[in-house]
């Protein structure tokens, strides 16, 4: 699923930060086909728009087949959300499962990024 499949609607007058959390996106390694479980907590500043909670369920699921690097899956979140959104400030955070007794963290920010 490009991202093309997240819908928006108009930000309510007000509105701060609005914050997407989940424990349930998968991808797999692209070196050793492994499935990699992330928790992914996702922030943004709106500016006119806000995003759809069931289209970015389905575009979140679209990450499960796909070979992608933990660091590289945080930019490209970032970069599709940036692109519909158009937000003033976001923050993609990715915590990636312990797989070989490690646990990796990559974040991407875009505007100086939403704490």
């Amino acid at each position: 699923m490009d991202a093309g499949g997240l819908e928006t609607f108009p930000a309510p007058a007000g509105i701060g930060v609005v914050r997407f959390r989940t424990a349930e996106l998968t991808a797999f390694c692209p070196v050793t086909a492994q499935p990699d479980l992330y928790a992914m907590d996702f922030g943004y500043l709106p500016d006119d728009r806000c995003l759809e909670s069931k289209s970015f369920k389905l575009y979140l699921h679209s990450f499960r087949d796909r070979g992608i690097f933990c660091e590289t899956l945080a930019v490209t979140l970032l970069q599709d959300l940036v692109a519909v959104l158009r937000p003033r400030a976001a923050t993609v955070r990715l915590e990636q499962q312990v797989r070989g007794g490690l646990v990796l963290h990559a974040q991407a920010d875009h505007e100086g990024g939403v704490r």
